[in-house]
């Protein structure tokens, strides 16, 4: 639950930031009149995200075994796909995000407003088709559907209602260190739903390997007791983890995380070094 938290409470924030840049920025020009088609692009959005979370859980039953493990293996891998280029794209382009907005707000408003739909809907709806599909791949790992949904939509609820606090201004958040954080801890995340990708793969019988195990501590950490059930709902730890799950989580993990903080700090090394001809901010120490 507490990784379906996450997932929620990030997604939904970055979901949550968009609707409010584009919000504030119609106030500010004086389009106030256009912030209906910025709602209804927003449920458009959260239309197509419920309807695809509901085509992954649905589509597949009918199939056989096989069939069944294979897709589930094969959405958990393009899903932590998605997962990183998100957090790598949300890294890079975080402090140009504002301008792009206001640069497709312009563009849509100038053709007569209704592209504002189009704009609010792909904006948001790239973030809720990657959290559908992620909570999905989630949920296949940890074997429950009811509790992860629970903790996602408690961080969604959670990041809606931050959204609205800071389009009041009432709240100051460090989103530069949250979003720094929160993209780590989805890495270690995403490198378990790796591992269980790779394990359903290997239950399809596409991956060899599924009895050569590296580890097994079920003796140590039953599945069941409630240290388990934190390990598997937090970090999708499997007890018995095969060569082949263990191999994908380090060259997945470490390897990410590594190029996740090199380029952290390069992008924060160029942001404080000022452009030609912009002058020198003063700070206190």
């Amino acid at each position: 639950m507490t990784a379906n938290f996450l997932i929620g409470l990030r997604e939904g924030l970055e979901a949550s930031l968009i609707v409010v840049l584009l919000l504030a920025y119609l106030v500010k020009t004086g389009r106030r009149y256009l912030i209906p088609r910025i709602w209804a692009g927003v449920g458009l959005a959260a239309g197509l995200s419920i309807g695809f979370g509901a085509l992954l859980t649905f589509g597949p039953r009918g199939l056989t075994f096989e069939a069944q493990e294979a897709i589930g293996g094969g959405l958990s891998i393009v899903a932590v796909g998605l997962v990183t280029w998100m957090v790598f794209w949300m890294a890079r382009t975080a402090r140009s995000l504002g301008q792009d907005l206001r640069s497709s707000v312009d563009k849509a408003a100038a053709g007569g407003g209704w592209g504002l739909v189009i704009v609010a809907a792909l904006a948001v709806g790239r973030e809720g088709l990657e959290t559908a599909l992620f909570l999905w791949a989630a949920a296949q790992a940890t074997g429950e559907s009811t509790v992860p949904l629970l903790g996602a939509l408690l961080g969604l609820l959670v990041a809606a209602g931050l959204g609205y606090l800071l389009h009041r201004g009432v709240l100051k958040v460090n989103l530069s260190r949250f979003f720094t954080w929160t993209g780590a801890a989805l890495i270690i995340i995403a490198g378990g739903v790796l591992a269980y990708g790779i394990h359903d793969l290997q239950e399809a019988g596409i991956l060899p390997g599924l009895h050569l195990l590296a580890f097994d501590v079920s003796a140590a950490v039953p599945p069941s007791s409630w240290y388990g059930t934190l390990l598997k709902g937090t970090l999708n730890f499997s007890p018995a983890t095969t060569w082949l799950e263990a191999s994908a989580w380090v060259l997945y993990v470490i390897p990410t995380l590594y190029l996740y903080f090199t380029a952290h700090r390069r992008n924060t090394r160029r942001a404080a070094v000022p452009t030609a001809g912009q002058p020198v901010k003063a700070t206190n120490p």
